[in-house]
């Protein structure tokens, strides 16, 4: 429990471990979303993103930030236990949230070496392309499990509850 704990940190901490890492002659990978309601899509989505580099850093939106993107009545789970949850994942290195609708300042404050997306994005449509691109780095677009996606699940629980 402890180690989990210690994966969440705040932009001062991921920033110092990034740069240890590269240091230590190790990638840095960046994805982020909200992960609401972890499912077998998410798990292996970060485990897609963890295979592109040698440590993994998530951006968490914040439940602001989810409630902005997806309504008032998202996130279901609280934002402290989301990175919780995230945290215990060995795909996962570090968890950041971040308040913003995006994680552009985040990217640009961390500096990876590979920043990853899932979904059909083209690579220069994600935010971040530019300030990974500029600095040498890639951006990589990751499928998604078919079939799997929170928004069918809560839809899901909604129909079985009403």
């Amino acid at each position: 429990m402890a180690d989990s704990i210690k994966k969440i940190c705040d932009w001062e901490e991921a920033k110092k471990r990034a740069q240890s890492w590269k240091k230590a002659g190790l990638r840095i990978g960046f994805t982020n979303g909200c992960f609401d309601i972890l499912h077998a899509g998410h798990v292996r989505y970060l485990q897609d993103s963890a295979a592109q580099a040698d440590k993994l850093i998530v951006g968490l939106n914040s439940d602001a930030s989810v409630q902005t993107l997806k309504g008032s009545s998202r996130p279901i789970v609280p934002e402290n236990d989301r990175a919780y949850v995230l945290s215990g994942l060995e795909a996962v290195a570090a968890v950041v949230l971040f308040e913003e609708e995006t994680p552009f300042e985040l990217i640009e404050w961390l500096e990876p070496d590979v920043l990853m997306k899932g979904g059909d994005y083209r690579a220069e449509e994600i935010v971040g392309y530019d300030s990974v691109t500029k600095r040498g780095g890639v951006v990589k677009v990751l499928p998604f499990l078919d079939g799997r996606s929170t928004t069918n699940i809560v839809q899901r629980i909604r129909e079985l509850t009403t």
